[in-house]
């Protein structure tokens, strides 16, 4: 089979579940280190195949907002750090602010202060991870279709799934909102900056918020949307045994993995955790009734999405060198780990293998 990047149509589309799993694996790297210059190294890679890949649809423009809403987070990390100080020791003052006295029994915070190049540096780390990892969602939202998502899903997910894509796919069709209502805007002369016309386009965006959400009602209700087939009490019960205690278990492996000396019986309770979880997810798919028009297939280029995404994660979670958390205390500029950086690059693999859309060819 070849796998060089074909032209993206209905048959050859790429899984969604791939895109979210490929992201994911790049968030998982980035949780894994505070190294800046590796930070923006997923975001560039991520950036990149955004770009490379993704269409014209409504949540494909999400990406830009995420990145704002990321640099935000950043900011409003600097800005608590400033306000509220930080533990990390520091000796290069860079401005001290008036202190507010607090209680006795509010010991340990502090409002105001001694500002240090230490304690920003570090919140500027702490904060570029979770900025990086926003980023990274936001990719998945803009190269995945929340429609197709939804139809790969088992069906005992299929009720908690439609939250979620609603919930996935509201900030994208807001952000498309507020493009075509400023672009309207600007086209009859108005202002499109201020207070007065954010308030003038809150409105209608809001007003169609609510009519699509009604619209997606109807149509949902008009397909017998919530419909479940009968089933006997005793499978009932075996799927909510079955799930829960697989949850369960999983919960507990996890905890073991993470402690010192549970890694004896770990890996064996998260292996017995995730069979019991797919056959409670098997038993429960009974009780839905809807059938799937073309299912999307998971193939070879799908692998290699998420697949990228999963080595990213794993390369870098199993590095141990110390560049992945830079000191703060005493300060030194950050160094780009090799390896790591190295196995970061693998995660441009989707730019190349997966289809190509219709007006990037």
């Amino acid at each position: 089979m070849s796998l060089r990047a074909p032209e993206a149509n209905r048959s050859n589309a790429l899984h969604a579940g791939a895109w979210w799993l490929w992201a994911l694996g790049l968030a998982a790297a980035a949780s894994r280190t505070t190294n800046p210059l590796l930070l923006g190294l997923l975001v560039g890679v991520a950036g990149y195949v955004v770009a490379a890949r993704r269409t014209d649809a409504p949540w494909a423009r999400s990406y830009g907002a995420f990145v704002k809403l990321g640099l935000a987070v950043l900011a409003i990390r600097l800005v608590f750090s400033v306000a509220l100080g930080s533990p990390v020791p520091g000796t290069h003052v860079l401005v001290a602010l008036p202190e507010v006295p607090l209680p006795d029994w509010a010991r340990g915070v502090r409002i105001g202060g001694r500002v240090t190049a230490e304690q920003l540096v570090f919140a500027l780390y702490d904060g570029a991870k979770l900025a990086t990892l926003l980023i990274c969602v936001g990719a998945a939202n803009a190269l995945a279709n929340p429609a197709r998502l939804l139809k790969s899903l088992p069906g005992a997910l299929y009720e908690a799934g439609v939250a979620v894509v609603v919930a996935m796919t509201f900030a994208p069709n807001m952000v498309a909102d507020v493009v075509r209502l400023r672009t309207a805007r600007r086209l009859r002369g108005r202002p499109t900056g201020g207070v007065r016309a954010v308030l003038q386009i809150g409105l209608p965006v809001l007003e169609g918020a609510l009519e699509r959400s009604v619209a997606v009602a109807a149509s949902m209700d008009a397909r017998g949307y919530g419909r479940t087939a009968p089933v006997p009490p005793v499978v009932r019960h075996a799927t909510t045994a079955l799930t829960l205690g697989g949850l369960l278990a999983v919960c507990v492996g996890a905890y073991g993995l993470l402690g010192a000396g549970g890694a004896a019986y770990a890996l064996p309770l998260v292996g017995a955790g995730v069979v019991m979880s797919l056959g409670g997810l098997r038993l429960g798919g009974r009780r839905s009734v809807r059938t799937r028009y073309r299912p999307d297939r998971w193939g070879a280029r799908a692998w290699l999405v998420a697949g990228s995404g999963a080595v990213v994660a794993a390369l870098v979670t199993a590095s141990d060198t110390p560049a992945l958390h830079p000191g703060v205390v005493p300060l030194a500029p950050p160094e780009l780990p090799l390896w790591p950086a190295l196995c970061v690059l693998v995660g441009l693999l989707p730019a190349f293998v997966a289809p190509l859309p219709k007006e990037s060819v």
